[in-house]
């Protein structure tokens, strides 16, 4: 049993995708608000308020009035978003090295990489440790899209993030062993004191290609370091 509270929709949100991704909810599926709290021993209240976000995420698309169901999508697409992601992101990180004023960005892009550097010292990761990283990465990308200034381009990158598996706070726990995902993990993190190092400095062009080349890390934190066919992702993958 669940136990309800401050972060449930984000638990429970959790635990969803984990089903969509292990394809026990399979593309196509309804999603039943009653079915999905009973399976996840809560009440209606934070599935209900849980299945808005993973929408948002592009893992579910609105059916009839208020519904949701698995939407259908290949691992092609979600490779080339995050490529895309990528690029986008690289123009932001160097549209914030030029900016005079980012000092107090820095500062809070330090402070963001502090949790995440914890997560790492124990030498290997547990499976609570994925909403941390999550919440760390996702802190460090928004940063990095806000600090540019750009509206545009903000909602241009929350385009790219709609796609599955795109978004920072999207990682594949339940798809890679902890002891593989462990040294992906920990190289982009390597990544982000190096793009902040850069950040700081002024140094736009190698700002921009530091987060260009965060796709590598990106990919295979989701398990998409080749390319695939048209096939959709499902559990067995």
């Amino acid at each position: 049993m669940m136990v309800e509270g401050h972060g449930a929709a984000g638990r429970v949100a959790r635990h969803i995708r984990q089903l969509i991704v292990e394809g026990v909810l399979e593309p196509g599926a309804r999603v039943a608000e009653a079915t999905l709290a009973e399976r996840l021993g809560v009440s209606r209240t934070p599935v209900r308020n849980a299945l808005p976000v993973l929408a948002s995420e592009g893992l579910l698309e609105p059916v009839g009035k208020r519904g949701f169901a698995v939407r259908a999508f290949t691992k092609e697409e979600s490779y080339a978003a995050t490529e895309l992601r990528c690029v986008l992101e690289g123009y932001a990180a160097r549209k914030l090295a030029l900016r005079e004023d980012r000092a107090p960005v820095v500062e809070q892009l330090r402070e963001a990489m502090t949790d995440g550097d914890a997560i790492f010292t124990k030498g290997f990761l547990e499976r609570e440790d994925e909403d941390r990283y999550a919440a760390m990465n996702r802190r460090f990308h928004d940063l990095v899209v806000s600090g540019a200034g750009d509206s545009l381009l903000q909602d241009m990158i929350q385009r790219v993030y709609a796609i599955p598996f795109v978004a920072p706070d999207v990682v594949a726990f339940n798809r890679i062993p902890a002891e593989e995902i462990f040294p992906i993990l920990m190289s982009a993190q390597h990544q982000h004191h190096a793009m902040i190092d850069a950040i700081a400095a002024g140094q736009a062009d190698f700002a921009e290609s530091l987060m260009r080349g965060h796709s590598a890390a990106a990919r295979r934190s989701l398990g998409l370091e080749e390319r695939f066919d048209e096939a959709p992702i499902s559990g067995a993958a």
